[in-house]
């Protein structure tokens, strides 16, 4: 199950489509091959999402086929 708390490498190892959904939020996850380092909570803070605009995410990540 994703976590705000999973990793970004995590996350892209579990579901390589999240690569996808986050570029969409403006959320870079990937750079030149590599993960970006820090949790789906970090790197949305860095970005300026809230705490409810997260969990709606997560929700979303875990929903995705």
């Amino acid at each position: 199950m994703i976590t705000k708390d999973t990793t970004i490498e995590d996350l892209v190892a579990i579901k390589a489509e999240a690569i996808q959904y986050l570029r969409e939020k403006g959320i870079r996850c990937i750079l030149c091959g590599e993960p970006i380092w820090g949790t789906i909570e970090e790197v949305s803070k860095e970005k300026g999402f809230s705490d409810e605009e997260i969990l709606k995410m997560v929700n979303e990540l875990n929903r995705l086929k």
